[in-house]
């Protein structure tokens, strides 16, 4: 709160490992990971290029992680899109594997795979994970929040609120592709699948910047 206050927006990566899994006891279950179920900050899944050699529509990143808090309630700003999400999506994991009542991230996705990194003036192509795509976003609302310092309005602050109430608005919507999960016969390794609206393997989408821009620049 404190941070949002000072018009900061706090974003981390929703992990690499999908809904995540583990074991007690023979029952398995997906893992949540932290701090990118916090229901305080904004989490940024991951997607790949249809077609991975050619700039193409987005789908899911198998390894974007998202799930549901075993730890935090589902905050009231994500109330109306999660439980959308759970009535209508065709293809949910038993309902033993994950807390349906917990935070739901991640909150947006950008582009996390098949970057070029340079490490010693070495080039390293092919880098992939949420760790990337999290900048990404990061950088798009640093331009943003710019914008609207010059048309004399405050930082964005804590952005959940807003883009739920706008219903992702300025994002586009990714609605095809499966994460993974835990390999076992049940769910076979596959976690939450992408639909229209928001979901917890790409949340609200990509963003979309003149239009995202359109969307933040007023109050």
């Amino acid at each position: 709160m404190k941070a949002a206050a000072r018009g900061l927006t706090l974003l981390f990566a929703s992990g690499d490992s999908g809904a995540g899994c583990w074991s007690t006891s023979g029952r398995h279950q997906f893992r949540p990971s932290f701090p990118a179920s916090s229901p305080y900050v904004t989490t940024v899944g991951g997607t790949s290029f249809k077609n991975p050699f050619r700039v193409t529509s987005e789908v899911v990143d198998y390894i974007s992680g998202g799930g549901f808090s075993n730890v935090f309630p589902r905050p009231s700003y994500q109330e109306e899109a999660v439980a959308k999400f759970l009535s209508s999506s065709p293809q949910l994991p038993p309902s033993s594997y994950f807390n349906a009542s917990g935070r739901a991230y991640p909150d947006v996705a950008a582009l996390s795979d098949g970057y070029w990194v340079v490490s010693n003036r070495v080039p390293i192509p092919w880098v992939s994970g949420t760790s990337a795509s999290t900048p990404v976003f990061g950088g798009i609302l640093s331009l943003i929040n710019e914008h609207r310092i010059l048309n004399g309005r405050p930082p964005l602050g804590f952005l959940n609120p807003r883009l739920y109430q706008q219903h992702g608005a300025g994002l586009f919507d990714v609605t095809r592709g499966c994460h993974e999960s835990c390999l076992n016969e049940e769910v076979q390794g596959q976690g939450f699948c992408s639909g229209p609206g928001w979901d917890p393997v790409t949340g609200w989408g990509t963003p979309n910047f003149p239009a995202l821009l359109k969307t933040l620049i007023n109050p």
